[in-house]
């Protein structure tokens, strides 16, 4: 029996290109966004702050970025998956860093997560456009 397995994970000049392309959506539609990109673990691997963007957003798409990769779902998901289940949407919401609107997604390649990208500046429809500019770099 195995004692180890291995998990791939999103390198940094992965992280780096999903932030500028994020970024570069974000000048595009005139918000300034906060743009994290964590790691398989939910570890920050790469992260910028624009000009502009509200000091609340800061941990928003941390958070956004965390509950995307440690569920392997987008954070906009999670709500259609509690919404009609009243012990789960009672409790769930109370679990720290648990985002349940959109703007998070979880980086996947080869059909493994390697990381997660949130955004948080804007509507988080304007946060989801942002993010899903970031993901459009990733080659699945």
């Amino acid at each position: 029996m195995a004692q180890t397995y291995e998990k791939p994970s999103i390198t940094a000049e992965l992280a780096s290109e999903i932030i500028q392309a994020a970024a570069k959506k974000s000048t595009e539609i005139g918000v300034p966004m906060v743009i994290a990109v964590v790691d398989e673990s939910g570890i920050l691997k790469a992260f910028q702050r624009m000009d502009g963007a509200a000091l609340l957003s800061v941990d928003i798409a941390q958070n956004k970025a965390y509950t995307a990769v440690s569920f392997g779902m987008s954070t906009d998901a999670w709500y259609d998956f509690i919404k009609n289940d009243p012990p789960l949407n009672t409790g769930i919401v109370h679990t720290p860093r648990l985002v349940v609107f959109g703007g998070g997604y979880p980086i996947i390649v080869d059909g493994k997560v390697i990381g997660g990208v949130g955004c948080s500046g804007g509507h988080y429809s304007q946060d989801m456009e942002c993010a899903q500019a970031g993901l459009a770099v990733v080659a699945n």
